[in-house]
Protein backbone atom coordinates (compact mmCIF):
# COMPACT_ATOMS: atom_id res chain seq x y z
CA UNK A 1 0.00 0.00 0.00
CA UNK A 2 1.38 3.38 -1.05
CA UNK A 3 1.84 5.98 1.65
CA UNK A 4 3.49 9.30 2.14
CA UNK A 5 5.73 10.60 -0.70
CA UNK A 6 5.09 7.59 -3.02
CA UNK A 7 1.37 8.20 -2.90
CA UNK A 8 1.88 11.83 -3.81
CA UNK A 9 4.15 10.82 -6.75
CA UNK A 10 1.59 8.30 -8.05
CA UNK A 11 -1.17 10.89 -7.92
CA UNK A 12 1.09 13.37 -9.73
CA UNK A 13 1.89 10.96 -12.63
CA UNK A 14 -1.39 9.08 -12.97
CA UNK A 15 -3.32 11.79 -14.81
CA UNK A 16 -0.67 12.52 -17.55
CA UNK A 17 -0.09 8.79 -18.16
CA UNK A 18 -3.82 8.09 -18.47
CA UNK A 19 -4.22 11.04 -20.80
CA UNK A 20 -1.31 9.82 -22.96
CA UNK A 21 -2.76 6.32 -23.22
CA UNK A 22 -6.15 7.74 -24.19
CA UNK A 23 -4.65 9.89 -26.96
CA UNK A 24 -2.59 6.93 -28.26
CA UNK A 25 -5.60 4.62 -28.39
CA UNK A 26 -7.65 7.30 -30.14
CA UNK A 27 -5.00 7.79 -32.82
CA UNK A 28 -4.77 4.02 -33.36
CA UNK A 29 -8.55 3.74 -33.70
CA UNK A 30 -8.64 6.65 -36.16
CA UNK A 31 -5.91 5.05 -38.30
CA UNK A 32 -7.68 1.69 -38.41
CA UNK A 33 -11.32 2.80 -38.64
CA UNK A 34 -11.49 6.51 -39.44
CA UNK A 35 -12.02 8.19 -42.84
CA UNK A 36 -9.36 7.14 -45.38
CA UNK A 37 -8.41 4.04 -43.37
CA UNK A 38 -7.01 1.11 -45.34
CA UNK A 39 -9.52 -1.61 -46.19
CA UNK A 40 -8.74 -4.57 -43.98
CA UNK A 41 -9.32 -6.93 -46.91
CA UNK A 42 -7.16 -4.95 -49.32
CA UNK A 43 -3.76 -6.45 -50.15
CA UNK A 44 -0.68 -4.75 -48.80
CA UNK A 45 1.39 -3.48 -51.74
CA UNK A 46 5.09 -3.54 -51.06
CA UNK A 47 7.21 -0.89 -52.72
CA UNK A 48 9.81 -2.57 -54.91
CA UNK A 49 13.40 -1.48 -54.45
CA UNK A 50 14.78 0.75 -57.19
CA UNK A 51 16.68 -1.23 -59.83
CA UNK A 52 20.23 0.00 -60.28
CA UNK A 53 21.36 -2.72 -62.70
CA UNK A 54 19.85 -4.71 -65.58
CA UNK A 55 22.83 -7.03 -65.89
CA UNK A 56 20.72 -10.16 -65.30
CA UNK A 57 18.31 -9.26 -68.11
CA UNK A 58 21.18 -8.56 -70.48
CA UNK A 59 22.93 -11.79 -69.50
CA UNK A 60 19.80 -13.76 -70.38
CA UNK A 61 19.13 -12.07 -73.72
CA UNK A 62 22.41 -10.81 -75.19
CA UNK A 63 23.93 -14.21 -76.19
CA UNK A 64 20.96 -14.71 -78.55
CA UNK A 65 21.48 -11.38 -80.34
CA UNK A 66 23.62 -11.86 -83.44
CA UNK A 67 25.36 -9.79 -86.08
CA UNK A 68 24.05 -10.19 -89.62
CA UNK A 69 26.52 -9.53 -92.44
CA UNK A 70 25.24 -9.44 -96.01
CA UNK A 71 27.06 -9.36 -99.33
CA UNK A 72 25.68 -8.26 -102.66
CA UNK A 73 27.53 -9.12 -105.86
CA UNK A 74 27.35 -6.32 -108.41
CA UNK A 75 28.17 -7.25 -112.00
CA UNK A 76 29.11 -4.57 -114.50
CA UNK A 77 28.74 -5.18 -118.21
CA UNK A 78 31.37 -4.35 -120.82
CA UNK A 79 31.49 -0.78 -122.09
CA UNK A 80 31.27 0.04 -125.78
CA UNK A 81 34.45 1.74 -126.92
CA UNK A 82 33.54 2.35 -130.55
CA UNK A 83 30.65 2.38 -133.00
CA UNK A 84 32.33 -0.47 -134.88
CA UNK A 85 30.86 -3.81 -133.62
CA UNK A 86 33.89 -5.78 -134.84
CA UNK A 87 36.25 -3.51 -132.93
CA UNK A 88 34.14 -3.79 -129.79
CA UNK A 89 34.07 -7.58 -130.06
CA UNK A 90 37.82 -7.76 -129.51
CA UNK A 91 38.32 -4.67 -127.36
CA UNK A 92 35.34 -4.98 -124.97
CA UNK A 93 36.42 -4.41 -121.41
CA UNK A 94 36.06 -7.49 -119.20
CA UNK A 95 33.07 -7.78 -116.89
CA UNK A 96 34.01 -7.23 -113.29
CA UNK A 97 32.33 -7.85 -109.95
CA UNK A 98 32.62 -6.27 -106.53
CA UNK A 99 31.08 -7.14 -103.20
CA UNK A 100 28.98 -4.64 -101.28
CA UNK A 101 28.86 -5.54 -97.56
CA UNK A 102 26.32 -4.29 -95.04
CA UNK A 103 25.70 -4.93 -91.37
CA UNK A 104 22.62 -5.44 -89.24
CA UNK A 105 21.48 -7.45 -86.24
CA UNK A 106 19.25 -10.43 -85.60
CA UNK A 107 17.75 -12.48 -82.78
CA UNK A 108 18.01 -16.25 -82.25
CA UNK A 109 14.50 -17.35 -81.28
CA UNK A 110 14.83 -21.14 -81.53
CA UNK A 111 17.33 -23.87 -80.79
CA UNK A 112 16.72 -24.95 -84.41
CA UNK A 113 18.71 -21.94 -85.56
CA UNK A 114 15.90 -19.61 -86.57
CA UNK A 115 16.94 -15.95 -86.60
CA UNK A 116 14.47 -13.08 -86.79
CA UNK A 117 15.71 -9.87 -88.38
CA UNK A 118 14.46 -6.91 -90.42
CA UNK A 119 13.70 -7.56 -94.07
CA UNK A 120 15.58 -4.42 -95.17
CA UNK A 121 18.74 -5.81 -93.54
CA UNK A 122 18.91 -8.79 -95.93
CA UNK A 123 17.06 -7.38 -98.94
CA UNK A 124 18.91 -8.04 -102.24
CA UNK A 125 21.64 -9.95 -100.39
CA UNK A 126 23.44 -12.71 -102.29
CA UNK A 127 25.23 -14.05 -99.22
CA UNK A 128 24.32 -13.80 -95.53
CA UNK A 129 26.63 -14.56 -92.61
CA UNK A 130 25.43 -14.70 -89.00
CA UNK A 131 28.00 -14.14 -86.24
CA UNK A 132 27.30 -15.09 -82.62
CA UNK A 133 28.59 -13.33 -79.54
CA UNK A 134 30.54 -16.48 -78.58
CA UNK A 135 32.74 -16.10 -81.68
CA UNK A 136 31.07 -18.68 -83.93
CA UNK A 137 29.62 -17.79 -87.31
CA UNK A 138 27.71 -19.59 -90.04
CA UNK A 139 26.13 -18.88 -93.42
CA UNK A 140 22.37 -18.36 -93.24
CA UNK A 141 19.60 -19.42 -95.55
CA UNK A 142 16.48 -17.32 -95.99
CA UNK A 143 13.45 -19.25 -94.72
CA UNK A 144 11.09 -16.49 -95.85
CA UNK A 145 10.51 -12.75 -95.89
CA UNK A 146 7.59 -10.45 -95.19
CA UNK A 147 8.19 -6.99 -96.68
CA UNK A 148 4.77 -5.85 -95.46
CA UNK A 149 5.97 -5.94 -91.83
CA UNK A 150 9.68 -5.53 -92.69
CA UNK A 151 10.54 -8.89 -91.15
CA UNK A 152 12.65 -11.81 -92.37
CA UNK A 153 13.42 -15.25 -91.00
CA UNK A 154 16.84 -16.87 -91.44
CA UNK A 155 18.21 -20.22 -90.32
CA UNK A 156 21.75 -21.28 -89.43
CA UNK A 157 23.14 -24.79 -88.88
CA UNK A 158 24.97 -24.70 -85.55
CA UNK A 159 24.52 -26.69 -82.37
CA UNK A 160 24.03 -25.60 -78.75
CA UNK A 161 22.54 -22.29 -79.77
CA UNK A 162 21.34 -19.72 -77.24
CA UNK A 163 17.82 -18.41 -77.69
CA UNK A 164 15.79 -15.55 -76.34
CA UNK A 165 12.48 -15.98 -74.55
CA UNK A 166 9.54 -14.15 -76.12
CA UNK A 167 7.46 -11.91 -73.90
CA UNK A 168 4.36 -14.05 -74.36
CA UNK A 169 1.10 -12.61 -73.02
CA UNK A 170 2.82 -9.99 -70.87
CA UNK A 171 1.52 -6.51 -71.85
CA UNK A 172 3.85 -3.76 -73.02
CA UNK A 173 2.92 -0.45 -71.40
CA UNK A 174 4.00 3.13 -71.89
CA UNK A 175 6.67 3.89 -69.31
CA UNK A 176 8.13 0.37 -69.15
CA UNK A 177 11.93 0.29 -69.04
CA UNK A 178 13.36 -1.38 -72.15
CA UNK A 179 16.82 -2.26 -73.47
CA UNK A 180 17.90 -2.30 -77.12
CA UNK A 181 20.63 -4.79 -78.04
CA UNK A 182 22.42 -4.83 -81.39
CA UNK A 183 25.57 -3.81 -83.25
CA UNK A 184 25.21 -0.08 -83.93
CA UNK A 185 27.59 1.37 -86.50
CA UNK A 186 29.66 -1.82 -86.37
CA UNK A 187 31.24 -1.04 -82.99
CA UNK A 188 30.24 -4.40 -81.50
CA UNK A 189 27.34 -5.62 -79.40
CA UNK A 190 25.90 -2.69 -77.48
CA UNK A 191 23.07 -2.23 -74.99
CA UNK A 192 21.11 1.03 -74.70
CA UNK A 193 18.35 1.83 -72.23
CA UNK A 194 15.11 3.79 -72.49
CA UNK A 195 11.41 3.48 -71.93
CA UNK A 196 8.39 2.58 -74.03
CA UNK A 197 7.32 5.99 -75.33
CA UNK A 198 4.16 4.79 -77.10
CA UNK A 199 2.49 1.67 -78.46
CA UNK A 200 0.38 0.99 -81.53
CA UNK A 201 2.16 3.52 -83.74
CA UNK A 202 0.84 3.53 -87.32
CA UNK A 203 0.79 5.76 -90.43
CA UNK A 204 4.59 6.04 -90.41
CA UNK A 205 5.23 4.80 -93.94
CA UNK A 206 7.75 2.22 -92.73
CA UNK A 207 5.74 -0.88 -93.66
CA UNK A 208 2.36 -1.81 -95.11
CA UNK A 209 1.08 -3.13 -91.79
CA UNK A 210 2.30 -1.15 -88.80
CA UNK A 211 1.72 -1.52 -85.06
CA UNK A 212 5.03 -0.33 -83.68
CA UNK A 213 6.39 0.07 -80.18
CA UNK A 214 8.02 3.51 -79.91
CA UNK A 215 11.04 3.86 -77.64
CA UNK A 216 13.73 6.36 -76.77
CA UNK A 217 16.35 3.63 -76.24
CA UNK A 218 19.13 4.55 -78.68
CA UNK A 219 18.87 2.75 -82.04
CA UNK A 220 21.44 3.50 -84.74
CA UNK A 221 22.48 2.02 -88.08
CA UNK A 222 23.33 -1.62 -87.46
CA UNK A 223 20.73 -1.99 -84.70
CA UNK A 224 18.03 -2.92 -87.23
CA UNK A 225 16.82 -6.47 -86.65
CA UNK A 226 18.17 -6.52 -83.10
CA UNK A 227 16.34 -7.13 -79.84
CA UNK A 228 14.22 -4.83 -77.74
CA UNK A 229 13.88 -6.53 -74.35
CA UNK A 230 12.23 -5.82 -71.02
CA UNK A 231 13.90 -5.90 -67.62
CA UNK A 232 13.22 -9.65 -67.32
CA UNK A 233 15.30 -10.30 -70.43
CA UNK A 234 12.27 -11.25 -72.56
CA UNK A 235 12.00 -10.20 -76.19
CA UNK A 236 9.26 -7.60 -76.68
CA UNK A 237 10.20 -6.34 -80.14
CA UNK A 238 12.47 -6.39 -83.18
CA UNK A 239 14.16 -3.02 -83.66
CA UNK A 240 13.08 -1.73 -87.06
CA UNK A 241 13.61 1.94 -87.79
CA UNK A 242 14.16 5.44 -86.44
CA UNK A 243 12.45 8.74 -87.16
CA UNK A 244 15.16 11.23 -88.02
CA UNK A 245 15.68 14.30 -90.19
CA UNK A 246 19.33 13.50 -90.92
CA UNK A 247 19.61 9.72 -90.46
CA UNK A 248 21.10 10.01 -86.97
CA UNK A 249 19.52 9.03 -83.67
CA UNK A 250 17.12 11.69 -82.37
CA UNK A 251 15.29 9.81 -79.62
CA UNK A 252 12.47 8.23 -81.65
CA UNK A 253 12.83 4.56 -82.56
CA UNK A 254 10.36 1.86 -83.54
CA UNK A 255 10.22 -1.89 -82.95
CA UNK A 256 7.86 -4.52 -84.32
CA UNK A 257 6.11 -6.22 -81.36
CA UNK A 258 7.30 -9.74 -80.58
CA UNK A 259 3.71 -10.99 -80.85
CA UNK A 260 3.56 -9.93 -84.51
CA UNK A 261 7.06 -11.27 -85.20
CA UNK A 262 6.07 -14.63 -83.72
CA UNK A 263 2.99 -14.88 -85.97
CA UNK A 264 5.03 -13.96 -89.03
CA UNK A 265 7.69 -16.53 -88.11
CA UNK A 266 5.10 -19.30 -87.75
CA UNK A 267 3.65 -18.57 -91.19
CA UNK A 268 7.07 -18.36 -92.83
CA UNK A 269 8.08 -21.73 -91.38
CA UNK A 270 4.78 -23.40 -92.32
CA UNK A 271 3.97 -21.73 -95.64
CA UNK A 272 7.11 -19.91 -96.78
CA UNK A 273 5.14 -16.67 -96.71
CA UNK A 274 2.62 -14.90 -94.49
CA UNK A 275 -1.03 -15.76 -95.14
CA UNK A 276 -3.32 -12.74 -94.82
CA UNK A 277 -6.92 -11.91 -95.56
CA UNK A 278 -7.77 -10.01 -98.74
CA UNK A 279 -10.67 -7.75 -99.68
CA UNK A 280 -9.33 -6.18 -102.86
CA UNK A 281 -9.81 -2.46 -102.32
CA UNK A 282 -7.77 0.70 -101.95
CA UNK A 283 -9.00 2.83 -99.05
CA UNK A 284 -8.37 6.45 -98.09
CA UNK A 285 -8.84 7.63 -94.51
CA UNK A 286 -11.84 9.84 -93.84
CA UNK A 287 -11.03 13.42 -92.81
CA UNK A 288 -13.45 16.14 -91.58
CA UNK A 289 -13.86 17.58 -95.08
CA UNK A 290 -14.73 14.19 -96.59
CA UNK A 291 -17.03 13.38 -93.69
CA UNK A 292 -18.96 16.60 -94.31
CA UNK A 293 -19.12 15.81 -98.04
CA UNK A 294 -20.67 12.42 -97.30
CA UNK A 295 -23.05 13.90 -94.72
CA UNK A 296 -21.43 11.97 -91.86
CA UNK A 297 -21.63 13.19 -88.29
CA UNK A 298 -18.56 11.20 -87.16
CA UNK A 299 -15.12 11.14 -88.80
CA UNK A 300 -14.75 7.36 -89.03
CA UNK A 301 -13.95 4.71 -91.62
CA UNK A 302 -12.33 5.00 -95.02
CA UNK A 303 -13.40 5.90 -98.55
CA UNK A 304 -13.04 3.11 -101.11
CA UNK A 305 -11.09 4.65 -104.01
CA UNK A 306 -10.55 1.47 -106.06
CA UNK A 307 -12.08 -1.99 -106.25
CA UNK A 308 -9.96 -4.74 -107.82
CA UNK A 309 -11.70 -6.62 -110.61
CA UNK A 310 -12.70 -10.15 -109.57
CA UNK A 311 -11.87 -9.48 -105.92
CA UNK A 312 -14.03 -10.46 -102.92
CA UNK A 313 -14.97 -6.78 -102.62
CA UNK A 314 -16.37 -6.66 -106.14
CA UNK A 315 -18.24 -9.93 -105.66
CA UNK A 316 -19.80 -8.50 -102.49
CA UNK A 317 -20.99 -5.40 -104.37
CA UNK A 318 -18.57 -2.86 -102.88
CA UNK A 319 -18.12 0.20 -105.12
CA UNK A 320 -15.61 3.02 -105.46
CA UNK A 321 -16.95 5.97 -103.47
CA UNK A 322 -18.42 3.80 -100.72
CA UNK A 323 -17.36 4.62 -97.17
CA UNK A 324 -16.36 1.52 -95.21
CA UNK A 325 -17.57 2.31 -91.70
CA UNK A 326 -17.62 -0.98 -89.83
CA UNK A 327 -16.80 -4.69 -89.92
CA UNK A 328 -18.95 -7.26 -88.13
CA UNK A 329 -20.55 -4.61 -85.93
CA UNK A 330 -17.27 -2.92 -84.98
CA UNK A 331 -16.75 0.68 -86.08
CA UNK A 332 -13.45 1.30 -87.87
CA UNK A 333 -11.81 4.56 -86.80
CA UNK A 334 -10.09 4.89 -90.19
CA UNK A 335 -9.27 3.02 -93.38
CA UNK A 336 -5.94 1.84 -91.98
CA UNK A 337 -7.63 0.04 -89.10
CA UNK A 338 -10.11 -1.52 -91.52
CA UNK A 339 -7.36 -2.91 -93.77
CA UNK A 340 -5.45 -4.25 -90.77
CA UNK A 341 -8.61 -5.98 -89.58
CA UNK A 342 -9.10 -7.56 -93.02
CA UNK A 343 -5.46 -8.65 -93.25
CA UNK A 344 -5.70 -10.32 -89.85
CA UNK A 345 -8.79 -12.32 -90.85
CA UNK A 346 -8.35 -15.93 -91.94
CA UNK A 347 -9.11 -16.44 -95.63
CA UNK A 348 -12.53 -18.02 -96.18
CA UNK A 349 -14.08 -16.15 -93.24
CA UNK A 350 -17.43 -14.46 -93.87
CA UNK A 351 -17.75 -10.87 -92.65
CA UNK A 352 -20.45 -8.22 -92.78
CA UNK A 353 -19.30 -4.80 -93.96
CA UNK A 354 -21.16 -1.67 -92.92
CA UNK A 355 -20.98 0.78 -95.81
CA UNK A 356 -22.28 4.30 -96.42
CA UNK A 357 -23.26 4.87 -100.04
CA UNK A 358 -24.39 8.41 -100.80
CA UNK A 359 -26.65 9.08 -97.80
CA UNK A 360 -27.69 5.50 -97.09
CA UNK A 361 -26.07 2.84 -94.92
CA UNK A 362 -25.83 -0.69 -96.32
CA UNK A 363 -24.64 -4.04 -95.04
CA UNK A 364 -22.70 -6.22 -97.48
CA UNK A 365 -21.71 -9.83 -96.81
CA UNK A 366 -18.24 -10.78 -98.07
CA UNK A 367 -16.05 -13.88 -97.99
CA UNK A 368 -12.46 -12.89 -97.35
CA UNK A 369 -9.90 -14.10 -99.89
CA UNK A 370 -6.14 -14.70 -99.63
CA UNK A 371 -3.89 -11.68 -100.04
CA UNK A 372 -1.44 -12.10 -102.97
CA UNK A 373 2.27 -12.25 -102.07
CA UNK A 374 3.89 -8.84 -101.64
CA UNK A 375 6.26 -7.49 -104.25
CA UNK A 376 9.73 -7.84 -102.75
CA UNK A 377 11.51 -5.53 -105.13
Amino acid sequence: MLTGPLLKLFRFLALPVAAGLAVGLSVLWWYEHGPGARDADAPVIATAPRADSYADAVARAAPAVVNVYTTQIVTRGGEQLSDDPLFNRFMERPRRERALASLGSGVLVSSKGYVLTSYHVIRDADEILVALRDGRDAPARVVGTDPETDLALLQIALEDLPQIELNGPQPVSVGDVVLAIGNPLGVGQTVSMGIVSATGRTHLGIATFENFIQTDAAINRGNSGGALINTRGHLIGINTAILSSDGNWQGIGFATPASIASEVMSDLIEHGRVIRGYLGVTVQDINPTLAETFGMEDVVGGVVTEVVSGSPAQEAGLQAGDVLIGIDGNTMKDGYEAMNRIAGTEPGTKLTLKVRRNTQELELDVTIGTRPPANES
